[in-house]
């Protein structure tokens, strides 16, 4: 199994302490250093090479947006997800424009929290209910990408299949075990769509090609 290094960023203390506990107890996770600032998430980020970021929304000097977007420039292969307590619309747009794969609220569960570590070390996208609805409100209030194939570029077959399933809202490894594939398989399917289509992200890619024919 492979380990999920983990930073977390907050600068509450006890809350530092109660992540590390209970992120420190399951299998497949490290937390690798904590940080109770911007400035030392991105000294130990560089020291430690994460590979989930827990961020808290809002601190001191550099809240959580600014830090995402510092990552997400200087240490891309980080996967950075928001837990915060407020679910504003600035805090949630600000940090997945800055790169951020995750927005998470601190009322969800133990399990939650564990499960949206592990789906975001795979690469996947993690949305508390409320956030992901507010998300797709707002992609739908704003002019769609345009699902026109590039020059030149065709969907396969099994990239149809894979995009029908990431319309019902099915992660990488539920694709995987439904279609046969491996997880990285289907990783590359999924980013080679978005190219294709030219569109950012899964919840695009679900809202604009949940009827897509095959080839």
């Amino acid at each position: 199994m492979s380990i999920v290094k983990v930073l977390l960023v907050d600068d509450q203390e006890l809350m530092r302490r109660g992540l590390r506990k209970m992120l420190e107890v399951e299998d497949g996770i490290e937390v690798v250093g904590d940080a109770a600032d911007g400035e030392e998430a991105l000294m130990l980020a560089a020291a430690h090479h994460p590979d989930v970021a827990l961020v808290d929304a809002r601190m001191p000097a550099m809240n959580g947006v600014e830090l995402i977007s510092r990552l997400s420039v200087r240490h891309p292969g980080v996967a950075a997800i928001v837990l915060s307590t407020f679910d504003e619309d600035d805090y949630i747009f600000g940090a997945l424009r800055g790169g951020a794969v995750g927005y998470l609220l601190k009322d969800c569960t133990p399990e939650e929290l564990i499960d949206a570590v592990r789906r975001a070390g795979r690469g996947e996208t993690v949305l508390a209910s409320p956030v992901a609805a507010r998300l797709i409100a707002e992609i739908r209030r704003t002019p769609a990408a345009p699902s026109v194939l590039r020059d030149g570029d065709r969907v396969s077959a099994r990239e149809a299949e894979v995009a029908r399933l990431i319309a019902v809202g099915a992660s990488n490894r539920e694709i995987a075990a439904r279609l046969l594939l491996t997880e990285g398989t289907v990783k590359n399917h999924v980013s080679s769509l978005l190219r294709k289509y030219g569109l950012r992200d899964r919840t695009r890619l679900a809202l604009h090609l949940q009827d897509i024919p095959r080839p």
